[in-house]
């Protein structure tokens, strides 16, 4: 699975941890989220930067 798809997953548990009352749960699941995404963004900027000069055909 991509790390977008996981960072969409624990969004998913976040939301419905934090409906049931699990707070911490749904806390831990919200960060890991967080970072899944920045790590996603990041890698996504990188590469975008990286197709638009060093790898122009």
């Amino acid at each position: 699975m991509t790390i977008l798809k996981w960072a969409l997953i624990f969004l998913v548990i976040s939301v419905v941890a934090g409906i049931f009352g699990f707070t911490g749960v749904s806390a831990a699941s919200a960060d890991l989220a967080r970072i899944l995404f920045y790590i996603f963004a990041a890698i996504f900027i990188v590469l975008l930067i990286l197709g638009f000069t060093i790898f122009r055909a």
